[in-house]
């Protein structure tokens, strides 16, 4: 067998640089250590594969590909962020979504086999950790043998979980935990064997270490890279189950300050729009007082005496100055910490926002400014910029804002043509925000920084 590096970079889309830099950002190891694969995200990030398993479970591209899309997801989802090891419960209720996400972004036969060959469908809970027999990509036929086992009360949930898994809805880490719990006297899952080497159970993932944010970046755009690659485009959804969190929005004077300017740019100070503001102009008033007026003194060089005179002053009086902005903001799990603040800024600026606000992970959620004033966020965990550059070409958007930390993956071709075209203000938050897809696109940017309360 060759190498797993150069297996791997055969998996990879053709041409794009995001392979390579992970490539050059992780060391790829082929070690016996972990009994399928995991990542380790310390200060030089590795990502472990098992040589054997590789042989024996994904000897082809699109078993392999499957594989390393399962370990990016733990990156991109947080995983490797939490600051507590995950028990075994937990780190099978990651693969079960994750597995699902994968699924429905890659259908097709040759790339789910990797799961339908390593889990059965007639053992409940393993039959959670894969897509249905004759899986089209749309949703579940038949309830899976391993459901259709349990006794009545249970079965009807675990089918609805297994339903909303592998379907648009998606479901949260939560509700799959829930229904664990509630068998965990009837089954035992220590001994059902995960992708991501988490054995005898202890997680390969190393907690409390956030990936850099330029290994981010490029897992994400290799992932955008995959959706959007032009062969595998049908049936495919970067979607996971969407989850629902409140903040506490805070109000931090700074960043209401840049976020304000910032959005009178974009929104145009100079033009008309629905925005009412205060301008200086000239209103001319008659009075009998003799004024420098061009046209009594025409009439008076011509011999006739004006009762009035034009006379000039300058007044201030409200108009129309500007348009209320798109605003989108990034709710993916990097930029968690720094939400709150966020929407305390877009409060105080809401004047200059649109009616409703734009969240976005692999997703875009339209919420009200009173779901903003309770703190509403909803997210997949993910990223990519290009759903955003969708929701705006699907909505005729001409002025938008993008508050982000810059993790966003790379928008090409049609996508990247359609966020050219608006009228674009970026803010960016964070410690080293990448504004790397973003580059040349944006009119006007600012930098918030670490927005902390």
């Amino acid at each position: 067998m060759s190498g797993v590096v150069d297996r791997l970079s055969d998996c990879f889309p053709t041409g794009t640089y995001a392979a390579t830099a992970l490539l050059r950002l992780m060391d790829i190891v082929e070690t016996t250590s972990v009994p399928t694969a995991a990542v380790e995200c310390g200060l030089q990030p590795r990502l472990l594969v098992n040589p054997d398993f590789v042989v024996e479970h994904a000897e082809t591209p699109e078993k392999l590909t499957m594989l390393i899309m399962h370990e990016l997801h733990h990156i991109l989802l947080g995983h490797t962020s939490s600051l507590r090891p995950p028990g075994r419960a937990d780190n099978f209720v990651f693969d079960c979504v994750i597995n699902a996400l994968i699924s429905r972004m890659f259908p097709e036969r040759a790339f789910v086999d990797l799961l339908c060959d390593y889990y059965a469908d007639d053992s409940f809970p393993k039959c959670l950790l894969r897509p249905p027999a004759g899986w089209d990509g749309v949703g579940v036929g038949g309830t899976p043998p391993g459901i259709a086992s349990l006794p009545p009360p249970l079965q009807r949930q675990a089918d609805e979980v297994y339903r909303c898994l592998y379907s648009e809805v998606g479901v949260t880490y939560d509700e799959v935990r829930e229904l664990l719990t509630k068998m965990l006297i009837a089954f035992e899952i220590g001994d059902i064997p995960l992708l991501g080497g988490h054995d005898g159970g202890q997680s390969a993932i190393r907690c409390g270490t956030k990936p850099p944010p330029i290994l981010l970046d490029a897992a994400s755009t290799i992932i955008g890279d995959w959706v959007n690659a032009p062969a595998r485009a049908k049936g495919r959804s970067f979607s996971g189950g969407l989850t629902e969190a409140t903040v506490q929005p805070q109000t931090m004077r700074r960043a209401r300050a840049q976020l304000a300017g910032l959005l009178r740019k974009v929104g145009g100070i100079k033009d008309a729009g629905r925005i009412r503001g205060t301008r200086g102009t000239a209103i001319v008033s008659p009075t009998p007082i003799i004024a420098l007026d061009r046209r009594a003194a025409v009439l008076r060089s011509h011999g006739i005496e004006p009762m009035f005179y034009g006379n000039t002053v300058s007044a201030k009086r409200q108009t129309r100055v500007g348009e209320r902005v798109q605003v989108y903001v990034d709710v993916s799990g990097s930029v968690e910490e720094y939400v709150g603040a966020i929407y305390g800024a877009l409060l105080d600026c809401a004047a200059w926002v649109a009616p409703r606000v734009h969240l976005f992970s692999t997703e875009v959620e339209s919420v009200r400014h009173a779901d903003i004033r309770r703190g509403m966020v909803k997210t997949t965990g993910g990223t990519n910029i290009v759903c955003v550059a969708r929701h705006m070409d699907a909505n005729k958007v001409r002025r938008a804002c993008i508050i982000t930390d810059g993790l966003l993956g790379r928008s090409r071709g049609h996508d990247r043509d359609v966020l050219e075209k608006v009228r674009l203000g970026v803010a960016y938050v964070g410690e080293s925000s990448s504004g790397a897809a973003l580059a040349n696109l944006a009119d006007y940017a600012v930098d918030l920084g670490v927005l902390a309360p």
